[in-house]
This record gives C-alpha cells, sequence and structure tokens, in this order.
C-alpha cells in the first residue's frame, strides 16, 4: 500500500506540470496581456507614466508621438517606444518565450510565485490573505450537506417509494436544477437588503468592529456573514449525495447478511445502524475529500464574486480580468495541486474506512 501512495504522489509532479504548462501556452497567445492593459491605461489616460516611473524619466506617455507599426501590441498607438520598451521590461515580456517558460518552472519548484502585476503584493501573501475564506465557505457548505444528505438519504432508503420518498425526490430535483449564483441572487433580494428584508450583510466575512467584539460576538458575527453565501453553495449539493446514500443503502439491505441478521430475529434498528452503515457509507464517507474540494473548486468563484468575499475564487477572478499573469497561475497552481492531493487523500480515506480495500494489489 505504502508503494502505491508512493506512485500516486510521484505521478502528482507531471500532472501539475502538464497543466501548468498547457495554461501557460494557453495565455501567452491570448491577446490581452498585461502590456496592452497597461497601455490601454496610458492611452486612456488613466495613468500618465509607468508605476514607479518618475515625470522624468522615459516612461511618460507621448500621446502625438511614436510610431504605431513599431509595436506588437494593439494599445500602442500613439505612444512613445520608450514607454512601450519600459512597460514590456517592466513586466518581463522582453525576454524570449521559452526563458519566461523555464523562469516559471524554476520559481514554482520552490513555491516563488512572484508579485502581482497590478496589485503592491507577492502572489504568496495575496493567497494566504484569500485561503482562509475559500476553506471556510467549502468547509461548512461540505459539513451542512453531509449533515442533511446522509440522515435523508437513509430515511429515503427506509421508506422507499413511500410519499415522503416522492415529495422529497422533488425538492432536491428542484433545488439541483437551480444554479448557486441565482439562488444567491434570490437570498440577496429577499434577506440582504434587496427588495424585502434587510437581515443579513451583502459584504464580507466579518464587520469592521469585528476585533472590538468579544469571542461570544465574533462567532455570531462570523456566522451571521456566511449564512447566506454557505446557503446559496449547498442547494444544489444534496441530490448527489442524498441519491448517493439512498441506493447505498438499498444495495445493502438486499444482500444476504441482512437477511441472515432480520432471520435470527435481530432488531431492525440494529441491522440498519450496526451492520448496514458501516458498508453502506463507505463510498459516501470516503468521498469527504472529494466532496470538499469540489465545492471549494466550483461554487466559490460566483459566490464569492456575488457577496464580496475575498476568496480564492474571487482573486482568480480578478486576476484573469486584469491579465494578471503572476496571480492567475499562482492561484492555479495552488487548486491544482491541492485538487490532486485530496484525491490521493480520498483514496486513503477508503483503506481507512475499509482495510479490505488493497489498491496496491488491484
Amino acid at each position: 500500500m505504502v508503494t502505491y501512495f508512493l506512485r500516486r504522489l510521484l505521478l502528482v509532479i507531471p500532472t501539475l506540470w502538464a497543466i501548468i504548462t498547457l495554461n501557460f501556452f494557453i495565455v501567452q497567445i491570448a491577446p490581452g496581456g498585461p502590456v496592452d492593459q497597461a497601455l490601454a491605461n496610458i492611452q486612456f489616460g488613466q495613468t500618465s507614466v509607468i508605476p514607479g516611473g518618475s515625470d522624468n524619466a522615459p516612461g511618460r506617455a507621448s500621446l502625438n508621438g511614436g510610431n504605431p507599426g513599431d509595436s506588437q501590441y494593439r494599445g500602442a498607438r500613439g505612444l512613445d517606444p520608450e514607454v512601450i520598451k519600459e512597460i514590456t521590461q517592466r513586466y518581463g515580456f522582453d525576454k524570449p518565450l521559452w526563458q519566461r517558460y523555464v523562469e516559471m518552472l524554476w520559481n514554482y519548484v520552490r513555491f516563488d510565485f512572484g508579485d502581482s502585476l497590478f496589485r503592491s503584493a507577492s502572489v504568496i501573501q495575496l493567497i494566504k490573505e484569500s485561503l482562509p475564506v475559500s476553506i471556510s465557505l467549502g468547509l461548512w457548505s461540505t459539513l451542512i450537506i453531509y449533515l442533511v444528505s446522509i440522515p435523508l438519504g437513509i430515511k429515503k432508503a427506509v421508506r422507499n417509494g413511500s410519499a415522503f420518498d416522492v415529495w422529497s425526490s422533488t425538492f432536491i430535483i428542484v433545488g439541483y436544477s437551480v444554479p448557486a449564483f441565482l439562488f444567491g441572487i434570490i437570498l440577496i433580494v429577499l434577506f440582504a437588503g434587496g427588495s424585502y428584508l434587510d437581515w443579513f450583510p451583502l459584504r464580507g466575512l466579518t464587520s469592521p468592529q469585528f476585533d472590538s467584539l468579544p469571542w461570544y460576538g465574533k462567532i455570531i458575527d462570523y456566522l451571521w456573514h456566511i449564512a447566506l453565501p454557505v446557503l446559496a453553495t449547498v442547494i444544489g449539493g444534496f441530490a448527489t449525495l442524498t441519491m448517493l446514500t439512498k441506493n447505498a443503502f438499498l444495495d445493502e439491505v438486499r444482500k444476504q447478511y441482512v437477511v441472515t441478521a432480520r432471520a435470527k430475529g435481530l432488531d431492525e434498528r440494529r441491522i440498519l445502524y450496526h451492520h448496514v452503515f458501516r458498508n453502506a457509507m463507505l463510498l459516501v464517507i470516503a468521498g469527504f475529500p472529494a466532496t470538499f474540494i469540489s465545492m471549494f473548486f466550483t461554487s466559490s468563484v460566483l459566490i464569492e464574486v456575488m457577496f464580496s468575499l475575498n476568496g480564492l475564487g474571487l482573486l482568480g477572478y480578478d486576476a484573469t480580468i486584469q491579465r494578471d499573469y503572476p496571480v492567475m497561475f499562482g492561484t492555479l497552481y495552488i487548486f491544482t495541486l491541492t485538487g490532486l492531493l485530496m484525491n490521493i487523500l480520498s483514496d486513503l480515506t477508503y483503506t481507512l474506512v475499509d482495510p479490505r480495500i488493497d489498491f496496491e494489489g488491484r
């Protein structure tokens, strides 16, 4: 088993390399890079000099000079060639593509993601500031989904075919069909100062006076802020886990060992929770890491944007809009590495829940 997991850990390296390489070259050929962004800002008067330059430096824009045919950048029209050259050097685009690629790989091996192009902070610092928000959102969402879906799935299996089973399935399917962002909009309109009630805050994870609150006040304030984002995130997460739990229990109760236990006169509740539960929960419990990382990745972006939560999703979204390449690739690297490690953890959880599973032998 140790050999299997060591082999899986070694496979993380080429997988991570392939994903980063593919995205690097796709982004490089896409139009509208950071140099274009900076030149466009100068062209339209948002800034007159390059960041960090001075009034006497050659980075001052000349709107009447320059030859637009001298530059490959679309935003360079009418600008002094010295401005274009200075900005290109500042963002590192004066180097050949292969050199930028090799330097990126070497830096990423050392977890050196560089500095943001448009923020006065390093990528590592921005990720550290954003990570707790995304972890909070993903962890609470996953826990609530499990706490609701497992008992509901068991009850649906016990009462299979009843009116409760039919009506609960209807509500679950309806909830699954509603996108998280649409449900978030509904929550904002109803409860966050939209057209009706103003019960919950719309921005941030804590209040401005959070540090001055007592410990119990901090807990209440945190839960008050996280309530709507978590509710919007979990609305579509109940269906899959509930039906998985129900089907796992239905599959187990039809097996021979359950028939034998009933023939011996054992209590139905004891059969259900002492014999069936462990085998039926194998896939459900072992899938916790995968479920968490799924909520962490797929549901965080739009919810963080809507509720102004400074998490990794919003950080990556803003970096993509601004073409902030170091932040884009830094968040992609963290997301990919976390996902790959969580997949290994998921396999490890299988073996802990049921020691009979042997991935290496298989």
